[in-house]
C-alpha cells in the first residue's frame, strides 16, 4: 500500500490539500490499520471521519480506500505475470 508520505502528496495533487490527519489515522495505528481498511466497516468509519474532517474527509478517506486497493490489485497481478 501507498505510504503516508505517498498518500498526502497524492492529496495535494488532486485537492491541493494534504489531509496527512485524515491519512495517519487510517494508515498510523497498527493495532487499527486492517479494521479502518475493511470496505464492510465503511460505513461506520465515515461516521467518524465525518465528524473529525467533514465531507472533504470523507472523500479522501474513500479514495485512500481506492488508492490501496488498486495497488494492492496491481501487486497481486504482477505477482502472477500479469500487467
Amino acid at each position: 500500500m501507498p505510504s503516508i508520505d505517498a498518500h498526502a502528496k497524492a492529496s495535494i495533487e488532486r485537492t491541493g490539500k494534504e489531509y496527512r490527519d485524515v491519512h495517519e489515522w487510517i494508515d498510523k495505528d497498527e493495532a487499527k490499520k486492517v479494521e479502518r481498511h475493511d470496505i464492510t466497516k465503511i460505513p461506520q468509519n465515515i461516521k467518524e471521519i465525518e465528524l473529525r474532517w467533514g465531507e472533504e474527509g470523507v472523500r479522501e478517506y474513500i479514495q485512500h480506500i481506492h488508492d490501496d486497493i488498486k495497488k494492492r490489485l496491481a501487486d497481486t497481478l504482477a505477482y502472477f505475470g500479469i500487467k
